[in-house]
């Protein structure tokens, strides 16, 4: 995409992951996980008591929620990843609070030893982490290292014997951690080469047990939202852990940190999707019922135009959950770009879609009755945790230009030596003149419905302008791109919309294809979709290109220097009386 050219195969047609035995199976769980949170399940009480009580907790452990990954022949449903997004789709329309305890324990905290567990751990702890009923937690952040996760300061001092490694220090904000016995956290391990007798720190997984002493959590923290989801600081005060609990290589913590986060993020998307779908359903009720001047309120330009915007966001949202999730069944492991891309969409739409549910109840949104108020708050937190949503931006623009700068570099080495490289010169120039003049760039069309063909063009037509403006930065700026960072966030946004169009071009064009009976409800809103986010595209661009806005951002910059230096506003107001 950054480079012009749109992976069509991992978009089009829009993955069918499950075989009628899976689709049979996770079918079988919809009604058992419908009951649970209507007759077991108290989201209220779980919210104004900060706690789950442990009859939930058991139904929780009977219906196997918490153990959804693991193989069965240890303790758990096996479930794949499209399964799993359904079940925290359901949960996400009832109770968010009580999906992130689940999400913290049977993704997050339990995916370290799935993903790169030898098979002795493997045989140890996922037995424990399932049928077992015991809690994980993933323990990463520390009070000095938020988003920058490599910087962690725990130490891991390995024994004279060899035999274990004594860690020292805490983790901050870790999710489930009052509820854990099994704790998956990353300390730097010392070491110093041989040759140059040089020392520096090595980040490295570990796997902790509460019972090996030195383990202790402080008391829940008083938070905005997702009460019930205890949040706990954990301390290791020279605990000893034992060499064969050290998860993958020596050095490879970062490594593993960061992919147990994008393996997980889909299920944020999962979960957002399910309230943005009962944040819909409360609005649609209302606007339907409710009569003001002598009219229901859906009668309103307004009014549908909102009700239209949340239910298209929805869609999106729940597209490009199923989009990347089904892509990981099939067997993609490039997929963290895409994840990072929906985690972001995601967060960002429900957060609109839930304030503009309130917006459309009025008064009655207000009320703690109408459920929206627990909504908003739990939704805060999801734009910051599992890789805040600032830090993700900068990810997805860098990791996207990176491909696209190989790919021009590419070019640029073929020109120094043209007679030997006439295939790639010719390539790529007769893309650039197409592009340049509107014709020979990105076609959508033969993988869409006939319908959609004007909006598989604005697709399309964002990919080639987004390509050209990620050429010319990378012309402009080479390296020095990543401290563009006003440039990059729009760019990031650009790819978000450009992913996002394309995923609901390819679900819209399936149920046409399928003949469902919301087909001209999806191939009206992927219409929408692809006008709006086409709009966007180009108003970034804009913002990317235009010398008056990068002025304009020169002056938030030194607005921004003011503002820091004097910790606030330098201005009182207009009577000059503080």
């Amino acid at each position: 995409m950054f480079g012009g050219k749109l992976e069509t195969a991992e978009l089009f047609p829009y993955p069918e992951p499950l075989n009628a035995e899976q689709k049979e199976f996770a079918a079988a769980l919809v009604d058992p996980v419908h009951k649970f949170f209507t007759e077991v399940n108290d989201a209220v009480r779980n919210d104004d008591t900060s706690n789950v009580d442990r009859r939930t907790i058991d139904a929780l452990w009977d219906l196997g929620l918490l153990a959804v990954y693991v193989p069965p022949e240890l303790g758990g449903l096996g479930l794949c990843n499209v399964q799993s997004v359904l079940m925290a789709e359901i949960s996400g329309s009832y109770d968010l609070a009580l999906s992130l305890l689940i999400g913290a324990h049977k993704s997050i905290g339990t995916k370290g030893i799935l993903l790169y567990g030898s098979e002795r751990q493997k045989q140890k702890y996922l037995p424990l982490l399932s049928s077992g009923r015991v809690f994980g937690a993933f323990a990463l952040t520390e009070p000095g290292t938020g988003s920058d996760a490599a910087s962690i300061k725990m130490k891991a001092v390995l024994s004279p014997c060899g035999t274990y490694y004594t860690l020292n220090g805490s983790k901050l904000w870790i999710s489930g951690g009052g509820l854990a016995d099994i704790f998956t956290t990353f300390a730097q391990v010392e070491s110093v080469d041989a040759a140059t007798g040089e020392k520096r720190n090595k980040m490295t997984a570990f796997i902790v047990e509460r019972s090996f002493g030195g383990v202790s959590t402080g008391p829940p923290e008083d938070k905005m939202g997702l009460k019930c989801s205890v949040t706990n600081e954990l301390f290791l005060d020279d605990v000893k852990v034992p060499v064969e609990n050290v998860l993958g290589e020596v050095g490879s913590g970062f490594k593993i940190a960061v992919n147990i986060l994008n393996s997980g993020r889909y299920g944020l998307g999962a979960m957002l999707s399910g309230t943005m779908k009962t944040c819909v359903e409360k609005a649609a009720a209302h606007v339907s019922d409710r009569v003001q001047f002598g009219r229901k309120l859906i009668e309103f330009e307004n009014v549908q135009e909102k009700l239209a915007m949340m239910t298209t966001q929805q869609y999106v949202a729940q597209s490009l959950t199923y989009m990347v999730s089904g892509n990981m069944d099939k067997g993609s492991v490039d997929f963290h770009l895409e994840a990072a891309v929906s985690k972001v969409f995601c967060t960002e739409a429900a957060w609109n879609v839930c304030d503009e549910a309130i917006q459309l109840l009025g008064g009655n949104g207000f009320m703690k009755s109408s459920g929206l108020e627990r909504f908003l708050r739990d939704i805060r937190v999801f734009r910051i945790f599992e890789g805040a949503n600032d830090v993700l931006r900068m990810f997805i623009a860098l990791t996207g230009m990176q491909k696209a700068g190989k790919d021009l570099r590419g070019l640029q080495d073929a020109l120094k030596n043209p007679f030997s490289n006439m295939g790639v010169i010719f390539t790529e120039g007769t893309k650039r003149a197409g592009r340049s003049v509107g014709v020979g760039g990105t076609d959508l069309r033969p993988f869409v419905a006939s319908e959609l063909q004007n909006a598989a063009k604005q697709c399309a037509e964002s990919i080639d302008v987004f390509s050209a403006t990620v050429e010319s930065l990378l012309r402009t700026h080479g390296n020095g791109i990543a401290e563009r960072q006003f440039q990059l966030a729009r760019v990031a946004d650009c790819a978000i919309f450009i992913y996002s169009m394309a995923t609901v071009l390819s679900r819209a064009s399936r149920a046409v294809k399928l003949n469902l009976p919301s087909a001209e409800q999806e191939l009206l809103m992927a219409q929408i979709w692809c006008k709006e986010a086409s709009d966007r595209v180009q108003q970034n661009i804009h913002r990317i290109q235009s010398k008056s806005f990068k002025e304009n951002y020169q002056r938030m910059a030194t607005v921004a220097s003011y503002i820091s230096n004097q910790r606030g506003p330098t201005y009182t107001n207009p009577l000059e009386i503080d």
